[in-house]
């Protein structure tokens, strides 16, 4: 086994672009109590920047309000809900990454809908009245949250245009005419804040270049462009489910790079790149999000993908998501990194462990990731290689050997070790042997996050040439992080492990723990 030998001084800053977003169910959503328990969770032990999901401008959150009055046709905008949701979102540390639509039905020039939920997915009827709509909500959380504020909360239009079902007839033109008049709304409102689009899906980069020629060519601002990535093959439905193929997880980073590549010499060429959605499959009901192998795929998507973009949003962060209907069981294959009753998932884990990374990145590999902080604390991320073919087909060991500095003069480490893999700290697993309720008891559920929680080791490690040496075994779609941290010994001259049994000063023990 050959070992890595990590260099003593950074390669570079560790990009936080992996907790810049992360996506939501349905705006209103945000006033369910299991919504805010689990972004409340999620806040304490990640902590993502900012938070995006569809419907703020749908019936839901009951912002556009028509009514008739002295004869006359007359609209109100009540921010109600969409007031208490942002106030909520702050209080956690979170801000909007704010996406306009869909259409009120009051607004909207036709019936087709998306989603449970139905959100409507037409033009408006009047472009007058939709640039009021954009104008008013923009205008309010200037007013509300300050200018300085706002400034920071880019502002998409629309979600995937390129497809029918989110946009009728999925019309390019009819688009491109939507964000000019949206974009000028929001301009109007001041010419500071961040507008930007086109959202769409994988596989439907013909998009991007006609999106830029439309906005140079009748001079709308633009000021980031967005883009949605999932590798999931077509969809194999059964009941409350659906299985999916999976490309390999480079295909995420490949979709990532993929709007520089194409608007490269355009106008647009050198904005920033928010990938406002991305995952494994689109699939709100898909089992492969709950596994361990979900958090090992996505591993290095995780640390590499801030080389080529802005910002990166995870799709979603909890269970608490309508798109097909209520969940039917605790464990339904959603995409959030928590289920309902903030159960933690793998991919939780992986999120969790960056966070303890540290800003100075010493080393990056196909497999780990090391990294040091300002106290001097060292991490390694490391993952075992997956199997896209086939769950059983990925390695049932993987081995990872560092030579790995200490920044701190010392003469011995202590390490700390935590793991998530098929065995530990899987709560999905916990699930199917239980016989998979539906609806877990109390005793069940304090079983499941018991689960859910990872494996823990710790040990002494010495120091040599101030370079510690660092063996991980990895079992299949295990993710681990090793926190390495210098020893200050602190220990009194009388204090003498060997004598806890009473033994006289000096004495040998004859088995069991020793120390100094």
């Amino acid at each position: 086994m050959s070992r890595i030998v990590v260099p003593d001084q950074p390669i570079g800053v560790f990009p936080q672009a992996w907790r810049a977003c992360v996506g939501t169910g349905r705006f209103d959503l945000a006033l369910h109590r299991d919504y805010q328990d689990s972004l409340a969770l999620v806040q304490r032990e990640i902590g993502f920047r900012h938070i995006r999901g569809h419907g703020l401008l749908s019936d839901g959150t009951g912002i556009y309000r028509p009514y008739t009055d002295a004869g006359g046709a007359q609209v109100r905008y009540s921010f109600t809900y969409a007031d208490q949701i942002v106030d909520a979102y702050l209080e956690l540390g979170i801000a909007p990454f704010i996406e306009l639509g869909f259409m009120p039905t009051g607004l909207a020039s036709g019936g087709q809908t998306v989603f449970w939920w139905q959100g409507n997915v037409t033009p408006p009827r009047s472009e007058s009245g939709w640039a009021d709509l954009v104008r008013a909500t923009v205008r309010n959380l200037v007013d509300r949250y300050g200018l300085e504020q706002v400034r920071g909360w880019p502002i998409e239009v629309w979600n995937e245009p390129n497809l029918d079902i989110f946009w009728a007839g999925a019309d390019q033109a009819g688009y491109h005419r939507l964000y000019e008049v949206t974009a000028h709304a929001v301009k109007e409102v001041d010419a500071s804040l961040q507008v930007g689009g086109p959202a769409i899906s994988p596989g439907s980069d013909e998009w991007l270049v006609p999106f830029a020629e439309y906005v140079t060519a009748h001079e709308v601002p633009v000021d980031f462009v967005s883009r949605h990535a999932y590798t999931s093959g077509p969809a194999q439905h059964v009941p409350f489910g659906t299985y999916q193929t999976l490309r390999p997880a480079e295909h995420l980073l490949e979709q990532f790079a993929s709007p520089r590549k194409h608007l490269a010499g355009t106008a647009l060429a050198d904005l920033p790149v928010h990938i406002t959605e991305f995952n494994s499959s689109y699939r709100p009901d898909n089992p492969v999000h709950d596994t361990a192998f979900h958090a090992a795929y996505l591993a290095p998507v995780l640390v590499g993908g801030g080389d080529l973009v802005d910002s990166f949003s995870y799709w979603t962060f909890c269970d608490v998501f309508e798109e097909v209907g209520i969940p039917t069981s605790i464990f339904h294959g959603g995409f959030g990194l928590l289920t309902h009753r903030q159960i933690r998932k793998p991919t939780y884990h992986l999120y969790a462990f960056l966070a303890r990374t540290g800003d100075q990145m010493l080393a990056r590999g196909a497999d780990h990731l090391v990294t040091r902080d300002g106290t001097g604390r060292v991490t390694v991320l490391a993952w075992a290689p997956v199997d896209v073919t086939d769950l059983a087909a990925s390695p049932e060991r993987h081995t990872v050997a560092l030579s790995v500095p200490t920044a701190v003069p010392a003469r011995s480490v202590f390490v700390m070790r935590s793991s998530v893999s098929d065995e530990a700290g899987n709560a999905r697993r916990a699930w199917v042997e239980m016989g998979r309720p539906a609806s877990p008891r109390p005793a069940q559920l304090d079983a499941l996050r018991e689960a859910a929680e990872p494996a823990r080791s710790h040990r002494s490690l010495p120091v040599a040439d101030g370079r510690v040496e660092v063996d991980l075994t990895l079992s299949r779609h295990e993710v681990t992080l090793v926190e390495i941290t210098p020893v200050v010994d602190e220990t009194p001259p009388w204090s003498d492990d060997r004598r806890l049994l009473g033994q006289a000063a000096g004495a040998t023990a004859a088995s069991g723990d020793s120390g100094s």
